[in-house]
């Protein structure tokens, strides 16, 4: 009986030490949040930085799998200042009022492509959530891991830059996140 016992004990705890969830966290150095646009019928770009919040990834048991990370819609760079001046106005980003720029999972899953996942979730920009769901990678690194994804939004769909005539409504979002 006493080794029917510990032998209960032993599995309880290989199968807890397994699948614990160990949260990680997303940096900036090592990651790139970059999007592109046309405007003027040319593609331009820009980043955004001052990535935060919690990443739960477990590759054995993506239903635990979670993200909820933020940047700082203030720290858009495109490479013109006055551009970025103008971007964090109330017209496009509001950045005095709207601080962050969200994505909250609400579902993980493994994509029919080998090596890749799926992820379900809600992006909130300038204080409207709308769902979005974009396949990724998960390449060890570090200690952590490198997630890289892609997907598109229509900037109007949030209320990001009027009814501008010259910029395409849809925009790119491409991700690399390093995550410790």
């Amino acid at each position: 009986m006493k080794k029917l016992f510990f032998l209960a004990v032993a599995f309880f705890l290989f199968n807890y030490c397994a699948t614990a969830q160990r949260v990680l966290s997303p940096l900036d150095a090592g990651s790139k949040v970059h999007f592109v646009i046309k405007n003027f019928g040319i593609k331009t770009g820009g980043d955004f930085k001052g990535l935060k919040g919690a990443i739960t990834f477990l590759p054995a048991n993506l239903a635990a799998s979670a993200f909820d990370v933020t940047v700082d819609a203030a720290t858009i760079d495109t490479d013109n200042e006055s551009r970025d001046d103008h971007l964090r106005k109330e017209e496009y980003f509001n950045v005095a009022t709207h601080k962050t720029i969200q994505f909250k999972s609400t579902k993980v899953t493994l994509s029919s492509a080998k090596g890749r996942y799926y992820v379900f979730g809600n992006l909130t920009i300038k204080g409207v959530t709308k769902p979005v769901e974009f396949g990724f990678s998960a390449t060890p690194k570090d200690g952590g891991y490198v997630f890289d994804g892609e997907f598109k939004i229509n900037r109007r769909d949030f209320g990001v830059g009027g009814s501008s005539a010259t910029m395409s409504d849809k925009l790119t979002v491409s991700l690399s996140v390093l995550a410790k």
